[in-house]
């Protein structure tokens, strides 16, 4: 079974992605980019959902972080406050992808068998 690591300091969030996604994948969850740097190189989960905007270490620093050692594992990049450049500045960061929260269900799951084949 494929691996995601759900990064994301809402708990609603994480408890709402994880509803979505635990018949087909084991989850783990990082509460923060500095968490999500940890348990990426502890676990090396097959995709990631990274919240951009977190306390600690944003998803930005943590996918740039990440890219470092891992150049091909697949970055989603997710935000509720989407403003005009974050999804070219999430790319820049490191991120294959970009989504707005609330996450549509449907474009998710087709985004993630993408990227999981």
């Amino acid at each position: 079974m494929k691996t995601i690591l759900i990064v994301d300091d809402v708990e609603f969030n994480i408890d709402l992605l994880t509803q979505i996604l635990e018949d087909n994948y084991q989850i783990l969850v990082a509460k923060d980019g500095a968490e999500a740097v940890t348990r990426t190189q502890q676990s090396k989960p097959d995709l990631i959902l990274m919240d951009i905007a977190m306390p600690v270490m944003d998803g930005y620093e943590a996918t740039q972080i990440i890219r470092k050692t891992f150049e091909t594992l697949p970055i989603i990049g997710l935000s509720s406050h989407a403003m005009a450049g974050d999804a070219e500045k999430a790319r820049a960061a490191g991120c294959n992808d970009y989504l707005t929260k609330p996450v549509d269900e449907d474009l998710l799951i087709k985004k993630i068998r993408e990227y999981l084949g």
